[in-house]
């Protein structure tokens, strides 16, 4: 059996005769255009048909507004700080040993209620602005100088930062001695305009004065070391 020879596919002979080296360049150039094979075009690739399907959610999330609590107060003291309490670890619990341990770097802040004018210190951990100290500015509080530092100043205060008041000892360290003493001079100027407003409410008792001296006496023999500090900022 011979073989049999298929024939060229249009579309190959089609670009056979657009080769300008074949030896047929000459013949097919003089056919005449009744004898000159129909050309062929590529066929055009099938065009893609966008989808107007359309998907429902199967939960439906509707925005909820989220309130910081501070929608009713202004800001009267802002200045970025590092804050240590003084207490047991989580090794040491129920011990009795305490240590000063770092809660947070953030914005220490005073705010004043618009309505009743009430103050408290309010200072949220950065970036995940958690809740690190909130406690009301107490006329009997006592901001005593930490040993061996002049951007730092430790009391005690009744703190609500957890959820329930907790009697805690602080300290904060500021970048500097100016900017540490600008907070000094706001929070005792604030506690006098807290003590104007508590007079007309109700009476600071005796007992609790005491508790508050007896308070600031202990802070004296505390110390927020920083020794252990990496941020030189603070």
């Amino acid at each position: 059996h011979h073989p049999t020879t298929k024939p060229v596919l249009p579309h190959l002979h089609f670009l056979l005769r657009d080769e300008p080296n074949l030896h047929n360049q000459h013949t097919q150039t003089e056919m005449s255009a009744e004898e000159e094979p129909a050309k062929t075009t590529e066929e055009e690739p099938p065009k893609e048909e966008e989808s107007t399907a359309t998907f429902e959610p199967v939960v439906k999330l509707e925005e909820v507004e989220v309130k910081s609590g501070e929608e009713d107060e202004e800001v009267v003291f802002s200045m970025r700080a590092k804050l240590f309490i003084f207490g047991e670890t989580l090794l040491d619990v129920g011990t009795g040993n305490k240590t000063w341990k770092e809660r947070g770097v953030g914005e220490v802040r005073i705010l004043r209620h618009r309505e009743h004018q009430r103050l408290r210190l309010l200072m949220r951990q950065e970036k995940t602005m958690k809740v690190i100290a909130n406690h009301a500015l107490d006329p009997r509080i006592t901001l005593e100088p930490n040993v061996g530092s002049d951007r730092s100043w430790v009391w005690s205060a009744f703190d609500f930062a957890e959820g329930e008041l907790t009697e805690t000892v602080f300290a904060v360290r500021f970048a500097d001695s100016d900017i540490a003493n600008d907070f000094k001079s706001k929070f005792t100027e604030c506690q006098k305009e807290m003590e104007t407003l508590l007079a007309g409410e109700d009476k600071l008792g005796k007992d609790g004065g005491a508790a508050g001296d007896e308070a600031a006496d202990a802070l004296k023999n505390l110390k927020a070391s920083e020794d252990d500090d990496k941020d030189d900022d603070l």
